[in-house]
C-alpha cells in the first residue's frame, strides 16, 4: 500500500542535515520559527558520518600506535598490535554518539525532522520522496528555504568508486583490515591525511599528484615539515603524474599514471608509471551536490562548477532561498558551513546578520598539523599593507620539546603602523587548537601588543603564539629577533 500524498507548510525548509543544515535548523528553532529539516542519509551529514569526525578518530588512533612504537628516545619500548576493525568500531561509536546527539538537539529545539530526498517543484514548494517500497512522497510549501546539501568526492575517468579496489575517502575510513599497500591519487588535504593514517599502520603508501608538491594553496614553509614527516613514514611520491587507468593484478590493482604535462612529440617526456597495490584511494577533491535538487524549477542559479552563488547574507539569486556550506562554494569547511547556516537563519528571522570570512580558520590534520587564519604575508602585501612578520619555532618551546614533537613554527602577520593582526600561520603540534586564539585576535581587531602582553601559562604550546607576537615587535625572549 502506498502512503497517500500530503501537503504541509513550514516557515523554513532546510535541505541537508550536515553542519550547515542542522546548525541552521537548531538556530531557527531557537528563534521560534517553524522549521523542517530534510535529510536523505544521516543526520550530521558527511562531516560527522563519513568525513571530519571519522577521519580525525582514525588519525588519533593511528597516532597513538605510531607514537608508542617510536618512543624509544623517551625510554618506552613497545610493539603495538594493530586491530583496524577495532579502531573502526571505536570510530563508529564516536560517530553514532555525535549523530544521535544532533538528532536529539534538533528535536529538543522543535525541529521537524523528515527523511527523504527533496527536489524543488517551484520557488515555494518541494517534493520529498521517501525511500522504501510503498513509502510514497509528500509536498512541502515553504516561505524560506536553505539549501545545504554539501559535497561528494570527485570521480576521475576510469576510476569508478563502485569498483572494489577503487576507494573514495568514505570507503577508506571503513576498511576493517590493513592493506599491505595503497596508491593514493591526490596530495591535497584528504589524500595527505589518509596517506599518513595508513602509513602509520605499516601500509606501503605511494601518492600520485599531478602538481609538483603536496597541499596546493599552502606556502612552501608550511608544507615542508609535512612532506619531510611523510617521507620519514615511508610514503613515496610521484609528482607530475595523473592516474589514467587501473587494471587487475595478482595482489590487487595496477595503476597506470601518465605524465601530467604530456606534449605531443616531446621526446623527453617521462615514461608512464605502473604502480601495483592492494587498493587505490582517489582523493582529488570534492564537488557540490546541487544536481539532484532540480534547482531550475525554483529559479536558483549555479555557476559553471555547480556551486550556488550567494551574497554576504547567504541569499541566492532568489531572495527567499538561501544556501550554506559546501554547496555554496569555497572554502569547503564544516565550520564555514555552520556559520553560513546560522547567518541564513538569522537573516530569515530579521536579525542584522552577515557573513564575514576575515577570521575564517583552515586546518589540515596532517602530521604535523597546519592551521591558517587571515592573510599571509604575500596576501597582505597584495592588499596594500606593508606588513611586519613575527615567527617562533617550536624547537625553542619547552612544552613542544617535552611532547617529542618540536617541528614547525607559529608565524603572525600584522600592520606595521599600528600592529593590528592580519593573519597567522602555524605548522606543528596542536596547530588546530592554537589557531583559535589568533582567529579571535583578528576578529576583535587586536594588536601585536595585545597578544604579546597577554600572560600565557608556562609551559604550554600557546606561549609560542605570544613569542611570535613579541618577535614581530622585536622583543622575543626565547628566540633571536629579526
Amino acid at each position: 500500500m502506498v502512503v497517500g500524498d500530503v501537503t504541509t507548510g513550514t516557515d523554513v525548509l532546510i535541505v541537508g542535515a550536515g553542519p550547515a543544515g542542522y546548525v541552521a535548523a537548531i538556530r531557527a528553532g531557537q528563534l521560534d520559527l517553524d522549521v523542517t529539516l530534510v535529510e536523505k542519509d544521516a543526520y550530521g551529514g558527511t562531516c560527522l558520518n563519513h568525513g571530519c569526525i571519522p577521519s580525525k578518530a582514525l588519525i588519533t588512533a593511528t597516532d597513538v600506535a605510531h607514537e608508542a612504537a617510536n618512543a624509544e628516545e623517551m625510554g618506552i619500548h613497545a610493539d603495538p598490535a594493530i586491530d583496524l576493525s577495532g579502531m573502526v568500531a571505536w570510530k563508529d561509536d564516536v560517530v553514532d554518539q555525535l549523530t544521535s546527539g544532533v538528532e536529539k538537539l534538533c528535536k529538543a529545539n522543535q525541529v521537524n525532522l523528515l527523511e527523504g530526498t527533496a527536489t524543488f517543484a517551484d520557488e515555494n514548494t518541494v517534493r520529498v520522496s521517501h525511500d522504501g517500497e510503498g513509502q510514497g512522497s509528500e509536498t512541502i510549501e515553504f516561505e524560506h528555504a536553505i539549501v545545504s546539501t554539501g559535497s561528494r568526492p570527485v570521480e576521475i575517468p576510469n576510476f569508478d568508486f563502485d569498483d572494489d579496489p577503487v576507494l573514495d575517502s568514505r570507503q577508506a575510513l571503513s576498511l576493517t583490515s590493513v592493506p599491505d599497500s595503497l596508491v593514493v591519487v591526490g596530495a591535497g588535504y584528504i589524500g595527505m591525511e589518509l596517506a599518513s593514517v595508513f602509513a602509520k599502520v605499516d601500509t606501503d603508501v605511494t601518492v600520485i599528484e599531478m602538481l609538483e608538491s603536496i597541499l596546493p594553496g599552502y606556502d612552501d614553509d608550511l608544507k615542508r615539515p609535512v612532506k619531510q614527516r611523510a617521507t620519514e613514514l615511508g610514503i613515496e611520491f610521484e609528482f607530475g603524474y595523473t592516474a589514467a587507468e587501473w587494471r587487475e593484478a595478482d595482489d590487487g590493482v595496477r595503476v597506470v599514471a601518465e605524465p601530467a604535462d604530456r606534449t605531443a612529440g616531446d621526446d623527453e617526456e617521462p615514461d608512464p608509471l605502473e604502480l601495483e597495490a592492494e587498493a587505490v584511494l582517489v582523493a582529488v577533491g570534492r564537488e557540490p551536490v546541487s544536481d539532484t535538487l532540480d534547482l531550475e524549477a525554483a529559479g536558483v542559479e549555479t555557476n559553471d562548477r555547480g556551486f550556488i552563488e550567494t551574497d554576504s547574507r547567504a541569499r541566492t539569486n532568489v531572495d527567499h532561498i538561501f544556501a550554506a556550506g559546501d554547496v555554496a562554494g569555497e572554502p569547503m569547511l564544516a565550520h564555514k558551513g555552520s556559520m553560513e547556516g546560522q547567518v541564513a537563519t538569522e537573516v530569515i528571522a530579521g536579525e542584522p546578520a552577515a557573513i564575514d570570512y576575515q577570521a575564517m580558520p583552515a586546518v589540515v590534520f596532517t602530521d604535523p598539523e597546519i592551521a591558517t587564519v587571515g592573510l599571509t604575508e604575500t596576501e597582505a602585501k597584495e592588499a596594500g599593507f606593508d606588513p611586519v612578520v613575527g615567527q617562533f619555532p617550536f624547537r625553542a618551546s619547552g612544552r613542544a620539546l617535552t611532547t617529542g614533537d618540536a617541528e614547525g613554527f607559529v608565524s603572525v602577520v600584522a600592520t606595521e603602523s599600528k600592529g593590528y593582526l592580519l593573519g597567522a600561520s602555524i605548522v606543528g603540534p596542536e596547530a588546530s587548537e592554537l589557531v583559535a586564539e589568533l582567529g579571535l585576535a583578528i576578529e576583535l581587531g587586536a594588536t601585536l601588543e595585545d597578544v604579546a602582553s597577554t600572560v600565557h601559562a608556562h609551559p604550554t604550546l600557546s606561549e609560542s603564539v605570544m613569542e611570535a607576537a613579541e618577535n614581530a615587535l622585536g622583543r622575543a625572549i626565547h628566540t633571536l629577533n629579526r
